[in-house]
């Protein structure tokens, strides 16, 4: 006898269908990110879920640090942690390829018990963001790309992390851009990679081998924001999981190991008219438009402001030392210029868009694609001039980010317009938790505190 209320299952993606081959589903998880980007949510046997059953969660899962620390707030009742609605897309159902059996996973959206969405939730505050576009009769564009590492399992957090053995034998030391064989050395694990992305239907537009030793990139195909969101948040659980399976550990640290270049999320925006399909960035003669100008004008007055967004830890900022990194350190732009953090790459009328290059891949994807977008929007709505574009390296100080997450904080507290266009609530609680992580990190004592100063002062 067919059980109905299981009809639901026939609805799922191919890729789900291929990847479970006619096999008995066995659970299904049921997830959100969190501010960190990481997965929150509860697992179920499949008999339990339904797309039309209601499931909750506390909202004090956003009252907590990376560390766990819960933050106390200037909120009513906060501890009394009423619950929130989780609400299956299950357009994001896709499968959990590394369960032992086949395991489905679907993120949620949040409601309150009113059916009100809730704002402090990141995945909606992209939403919100990409609402403000439609009202204009816009459709935003992005392509992420992602940059991590695959390291030796690091058991000690007093040690430092080392690149892994690939199938040379050989642990890299030396930096290998765009090397085949570096690539290649780490086959096994990218293979992998591949089939878990083909299981939960994620495309991989290519891999390329980045700067640092054991440094990998996957650029995702260019889309709708919160899809691509969604699909990265995905991609890093997916790129654990794959490193797990061959001893490795994959990580998305800005800045894992003190002599290799640093992780970066590079963005490419652009955004289309939803009537004609046709790039607002460029005008009718295929120049750059005004919107263009505006757009990438917003970027350099707001992104400043919202740093924290985009580089959320204090390890963020070891990304952007000079001597030691490819990361831009200014919100500079230029044409085709990988020295400025708003690069112009080469393209025609229709493909012109702006590559947002300060973003670490340590950030919550929904909400630093969300915050670039908030960004460039504020840049059109106000009409807000860019610099003139850098040639070559930049020599001016006009443009510097931010040098530690403390400044950048400062900056952020007092970005009006960014709290306005993102959500006071969100902005006030996020820039609560990330005090109390610096707050705690600067508690801690460093190993080249004990090295340097147990003796010597």
């Amino acid at each position: 006898m067919v059980d109905h209320n299981m009809k639901w299952l026939d609805d799922l993606p191919q890729a789900f269908q291929v990847y479970r081959n006619d096999r008995p589903v066995d659970e299904v998880e049921c997830i959100v990110p969190d501010f960190a980007g990481m997965s929150r949510g509860k697992s179920m046997p499949v008999h339990k879920f339904d797309p039309d059953h209601e499931t909750y969660l506390p909202v004090s899962i956003f009252y907590q640090t990376v560390t766990g620390t819960d933050v106390e707030m200037d909120i009513d009742n906060q501890w009394a942690e009423g619950d929130m609605v989780l609400k299956p897309d299950m357009s994001t159902a896709c499968a959990v390829p590394w369960a032992k059996e086949p395991t489905l996973q679907v993120i949620h959206d949040l409601y309150t018990r009113d059916g009100t969405p809730v704002d402090i939730a990141p995945r909606q505050v992209l939403k919100n963001i990409v609402a403000l576009y439609a009202q204009q009769g816009w459709k935003p564009i992005v392509a992420p790309e992602l940059e991590f590492y695959l390291i030796k399992p690091n058991l000690d957090p007093n040690e430092p992390i080392e690149a892994t053995i690939g199938r040379t034998g050989r642990r890299p030391t030396s930096r290998q851009s765009y090397s085949m064989s570096a690539v290649d050395d780490y086959g096994p694990v990218i293979d992998t990679i591949y089939d878990f992305a083909q299981d939960a239907g994620l495309a991989i537009d290519t891999v390329i081998q980045e700067d640092g030793a054991g440094q990998v990139e996957i650029n995702l195909t260019h889309g709708d924001p919160v899809l691509l969101a969604d699909q990265v948040f995905c991609f890093k659980r997916i790129i654990r999981e794959a490193a797990l399976n061959h001893d490795m550990f994959a990580t998305f640290m800005a800045k894992p190991m003190r002599d290799q270049p640093g992780s970066a999320m590079h963005v490419h925006q652009s955004v289309v008219d939803i009537e004609t399909g046709k790039n607002i960035f460029s005008n009718a003669k295929g120049d750059a438009s005004e919107y263009f100008m505006h757009f990438i004008g917003g970027c350099q007055k707001y992104l400043p402001q919202a740093l924290p967004l985009l580089a959320p830890y204090v390890n963020s900022y070891r990304r952007f030392e000079a001597e030691t990194s490819s990361a831009p350190t200014n919100f500079g732009w230029g044409y085709d210029n990988r020295a400025t953090g708003l690069r112009v790459p080469n393209a025609d009328a229709e493909n012109r868009r702006i590559e947002n290059r300060v973003i670490g891949v340590d950030c919550n994807p929904y909400l630093a694609i969300a915050t670039g977008l908030a960004c460039g929007y504020l840049g059109m709505m106000k009409k807000i001039e860019p610099s003139e574009p850098a040639v070559g390296e930049l020599e001016t100080e006009d443009f510097d980010i931010p040098t530690t997450i403390d400044e950048a904080l400062s900056l952020f507290e007092e970005a009006d317009d960014i709290h306005e266009v993102l959500g006071r609530e969100f902005c006030m609680i996020y820039g609560e938790v990330k005090n109390e992580e610096v707050r705690l990190f600067h508690r801690e004592i460093s190993p080249w505190e004990r090295e340097h100063l147990l003796l010597n002062v």
